[in-house]
């Protein structure tokens, strides 16, 4: 099996919900991220061989082969297809997975792995809760699936309490967490940590190239005062996930193409793993997928410089920790997604152009992603950057 490199990888400032980025079709938000990838690569655009989509929400201006039409919207040429793929929060991660595979396998030479979500402009849910309120269909989950499992509904915001209650976090830890999360992408922000990784995006009214939800004057006073999600919960909007809209791309490579059109490789790929586990309590999956992906890896927690988890919840990473004993110093260096925003299918594609520059810009060798996702599944990826 080829070795497949990563050779380019950017993503957009992630905007706010009704923010900046809200008047850009995310066809077009997702175009501008495979243009930047040519651009920074050099390599020829009609040699690209495949696009791979991550977007989660696959309904109004995302539906309809909405990689095709990010590449129509691009300067790619028509030759160039695409695909897109739904794996929930970890749509473009899967994306790189199918892209890595294609080359790992000697398919393919060069793809594209992306992903882009407006959750401005595609509400999170309206692919089913619009045909739930004209009375089409009974719904992503029918009563026998319902019945196996013995719910009404499968329902992040349970599974993220339901996981603080497990490991006993309280409200004020998991705010705590949250209000780190600000003061290192805040931080970031102020020392330039994302100039290599941010594509400018153009607006009428200017340049977007800052990510908008970060809160520099971010409090545990303030977040005290935001009530939980559920009743008598201690989940609240201020120690989850922004709702946000963004692009991220990554370009694979194999060793022929590397050759063949000179790149630079950033990173090699080691490990690619997915697994799947309890459809309820669904977001606990990393915690076995990276004890899977480091045992095919022949890999321990030691060998890994830096880990991306996701901050769907503050709860997430934080069983992750705990369950994994890990340092928390090397884990989401520049805050996650509390702070940054969770572009939903952008999201995996975000998070390994993240970790990849930091690796590089801090001189380490491995890092670890990983992701959970609706319905119990999660995604990890391992790399070292060269």
């Amino acid at each position: 099996m080829t070795d497949a490199f990563i050779v380019q990888a950017a993503r957009t400032a992630g905007g706010k919900r009704n923010g900046a980025l809200a008047g850009v079709h995310p066809a077009d938000l997702g175009a501008t991220i495979l243009d930047a990838l040519i651009d920074r690569s050099g390599v020829d655009p009609a040699a690209i061989e495949d696009v791979v989509v991550g977007c989660v929400t696959q309904a109004g201006e995302q539906s309809f082969a909405f990689g095709r039409n990010m590449v129509l919207s691009s300067r790619l040429p028509t030759s160039v297809p695409a695909v897109t793929v739904d794996r929930q929060c970890g749509s473009s991660q899967q994306a790189l997975h199918f892209a890595l595979q294609a080359v790992m396998s000697g398919t393919q030479d060069l793809v594209i792995a992306a992903g882009a979500e407006s959750m401005t402009r595609v509400p999170m849910g309206s692919n089913f809760r619009l045909h739930a309120k004209a009375g089409i269909g009974e719904g992503p989950w029918s009563r026998r699936i319902l019945e196996r499992f013995g719910v009404d509904e499968f329902n992040q915001f349970v599974s993220a309490q339901a996981i603080a209650d497990k490991y006993g976090f309280s409200r004020e830890l998991m705010d705590e967490y949250a209000l780190r999360s600000h003061r290192r992408a805040a931080q970031a922000i102020r020392t330039g940590a994302f100039k290599s990784e941010i594509v400018p995006v153009q607006l009428d009214g200017g340049i977007f190239d800052q990510d908008e939800g970060v809160r520099a004057d971010a409090s545990l006073e303030a977040m005290s005062l935001v009530k939980p999600i559920l009743e008598h919960g201690s989940v609240t909007a201020a120690n989850a996930s922004q709702m946000t809209d963004g692009a991220a791309g990554i370009l694979v490579a194999s060793e022929a193409a590397v050759r063949r059109f000179d790149l630079v490789p950033l990173a090699r790929v080691c490990n690619i793993t997915v697994t799947a586990g309890d459809p309820v309590l669904m977001l606990e999956e990393p915690i076995h997928a990276t004890r899977h992906a480091l045992s095919r890896a022949g890999m321990s927690l030691d060998d890994i410089d830096l880990f991306e988890v996701n901050e769907a919840f503050a709860s997430i990473p934080l069983a992750w920790l705990t369950a994994l004993d890990v340092d928390p110093e090397k884990l989401n260096v520049y805050g996650g997604a509390i702070a940054l925003g969770h572009p939903l299918g952008a999201t995996g594609a975000k998070l390994m152009t993240t970790l990849i520059h930091t690796l590089r810009s801090r001189g380490l060798r491995y890092g670890l992603q990983a992701m959970c996702e609706g319905g119990g599944t999660a995604n990890v990826t391992i790399v070292e950057a060269v």
